[in-house]
C-alpha cells in the first residue's frame, strides 16, 4: 500500500512532471486569457465612463472580481513556482520532496485573504462564502482554477456585453441624430414646425427621445442588452435597439410626410389648374342637366324628374383658400387641403354626370322606344307587309304617341308592344308578353 499524507498518496516522479506540465499550460492560458481581459477594449471604456443604473453595480462587481482573478492567479503563480524549484533541486526527487510536491499539487496551498474572497462574493473550498470574519480561504490549485474560470467568465460577461451596447448603439443613434437634423431643417423651410403640424411635433419628440437614449446608452449600456436565452457563453446576447427602432420608423414616416409636402410644392400650381378644370366640367354638366331638365318636364308627360342641385360652393371657396396658402408658400396646409379637394372634385364631377343621366332617362327611354318602331316597320316592309291595315293603323298611333310633345311614355310603349303583336301573329310568330320571356326578335329589334 502507498505512502499517504493529508494530501493522499504520494505522487511519483511521472505523475508530478505531468501534473506539473498540465497546471504550466493552465498558467500560461490564464495569463493570456487575463491580459486579454486587461486590454479589452470595453474594459477601459468602462474604467472612464460615468456608470448610472445596473452598469454601474455590475461594473463594481465585476472590478473587485478582476482584482480577485489576479490576487488568485499570483497566488497560483507562486505555488506553481515553488513546486517548479522543488522538482528541479535533483533529477530524482527524494520522498521528501516527493511529499512537499504531493502537498503543493493536491492539497491546498492557496491561502487568500478572506477579505478578498468575501468581497468578490467567493465561495469557501467547502461550499459556503468567505464572511467578514474569515481570516483567510485556503483553496486547492483545481479549486482555485474553477473559480478563477467562474469570475473570469462572468467578468467577461459583463465586459463584452456593454463594449457590445456602445459599439452599436451610439454610432447608430449619432446617424439618426444627424438624419433627423437635416429632416428638421427641411421640414422648416417648408412650414412644418412644431404646433403648427403634427410631423413638426413628431421630430421635436424624436429629437427629445435620442437625446436621451443617447445619454442613456452612455451611461447605462446594460440597460439595452438582451441576453441569449439558454446561452451561457460570456457575451451571449444582443444589444436592444427597440427604443432606437421605434425612433427610426417615426423620422420615416415624417420623411414621407416632408416628401409629400415637397412634392404638393413642386406641383402644387397643376394641381390647382387641374381641379378648377374638374370642378368647371361638374358645373357645365350640371348646368346641362338643368336644361335637360326643362326639355324632359317640356316633352314628356307623367314622369317624374328629379331636381338638379346647383354648383358646389363650398368647394370654390376651399379651392380659393388653396389658392391662398399656394401663394403665401403654406405647403404644410396645402398638402391635406389639395388631398381633399381632389377626391371631392371627382366626387363631385360623378354626381354630376349621375344627375345629367338621371334627368335624361326619359329621353333615352322615348329614344329607345322610337328606334324599336321603327326596326319593326323596316322588318314588316322587307316581308311585303307595309300596306296592311292594321298594321299601318297602329303604326301611326304609336308614331303620333312618341313624335308629340308632351309625350306619355306609358301609353307610347304599349302602343309600340301592340304593333309588336300584330307584326308577329302576321308573321306566324307567338305574340310576345311584356317582361315574361319576350322573343329574341322582340328582344333585339327586328332581323331577318
Amino acid at each position: 500500500m502507498a505512502d499517504t499524507d493529508p494530501a493522499g498518496p504520494v505522487m511519483d516522479r511521472d505523475e508530478v512532471d505531468r501534473a506539473l506540465a498540465r497546471l504550466g499550460q493552465e498558467h500560461e492560458a490564464i495569463e493570456t486569457s487575463l491580459l486579454a481581459l486587461q486590454d479589452h477594449a470595453g474594459r477601459r471604456l468602462l474604467e472612464g465612463a460615468r456608470l448610472t443604473g445596473v452598469t454601474a453595480e455590475r461594473w463594481t462587481s465585476t472590478e473587485t472580481a478582476i482584482t480577485l482573478l489576479w490576487t488568485y492567479f499570483d497566488a497560483y503563480t507562486d505555488v506553481l513556482r515553488r513546486a517548479r524549484e522543488i522538482r528541479a533541486r535533483r533529477r530524482w526527487s527524494s520522498r521528501e520532496d516527493l511529499v512537499e510536491l504531493t502537498e503543493l499539487l493536491r492539497g491546498e496551498p492557496v491561502t487568500v485573504a478572506g477579505s478578498a474572497a468575501a468581497t468578490a462574493g467567493a465561495p469557501t473550498p467547502h461550499g459556503g462564502q468567505a464572511g467578514p470574519g474569515v481570516l483567510s480561504e485556503r483553496w486547492s490549485l483545481s479549486a482555485l482554477v474553477d473559480r478563477m474560470n467562474e469570475l473570469y467568465a462572468s467578468s467577461l460577461d459583463m465586459v463584452v456585453a456593454a463594449d457590445a451596447v456602445w459599439s452599436a448603439l451610439p454610432a447608430r443613434i449619432d446617424l439618426l441624430s444627424a438624419e433627423l437634423r437635416r429632416t428638421s431643417r427641411l421640414a422648416h423651410s417648408v412650414g412644418v414646425r412644431p404646433g403648427e403640424h403634427p410631423a413638426g411635433d413628431d421630430l421635436e419628440r424624436i429629437t427629445r427621445t435620442l437625446k436621451k437614449l443617447r445619454e442613456q446608452v452612455v451611461s447605462d449600456p446594460l440597460a439595452y442588452w438582451k441576453p441569449a436565452e439558454g446561452s451561457s457563453a460570456p457575451g451571449g446576447g444582443k444589444p436592444d435597439t427597440t427604443v432606437y427602432d421605434r425612433e427610426a420608423r417615426a423620422l420615416e414616416d415624417v420623411r414621407r410626410e416632408i416628401d409629400a409636402v415637397l412634392a404638393v410644392r413642386q406641383d402644387a400650381e397643376k394641381r390647382i389648374v387641374r381641379l378648377r378644370d374638374v370642378l368647371s366640367r361638374a358645373d357645365r354638366t350640371l348646368a346641362e342637366a338643368r336644361t335637360a331638365r326643362g326639355e324632359v318636364l317640356a316633352k314628356i308627360a307623367a314622369t317624374e324628374v328629379p331636381v338638379v342641385s346647383g354648383p358646389p360652393t363650398a368647394l370654390q371657396e376651399q379651392l380659393s383658400t388653396a389658392a391662398e396658402y399656394r401663394r403665401h408658400a403654406q405647403w404644410h396646409r396645402l398638402s391635406p387641403l389639395l388631398e381633399s379637394l381632389e377626391q371631392k372634385a371627382e366626387d363631385e364631377l360623378l354626381r354630376a354626370r349621375e344627375s345629367l343621366t338621371a334627368v335624361t332617362a326619359p329621353l333615352a327611354v322615348r329614344a329607345e322606344l322610337r328606334g324599336r318602331l321603327d326596326a319593326y316597320r323596316a322588318k314588316v316592309s322587307r316581308h311585303g307587309l307595309a300596306e296592311d291595315p292594321l298594321l299601318v293603323e297602329r303604326y301611326e298611333k304609336a308614331r303620333r304617341m312618341l313624335w308629340s310633345a308632351p309625350c306619355d311614355l306609358r301609353a307610347a310603349e304599349q302602343a309600340v308592344l301592340r304593333y309588336q303583336q300584330a307584326v308577329a301573329e302576321l308573321l306566324g310568330a307567338a305574340p310576345g308578353v311584356p317582361g315574361q320571356g319576350a322573343g329574341p326578335d322582340e328582344r333585339r329589334g327586328p332581323g331577318t
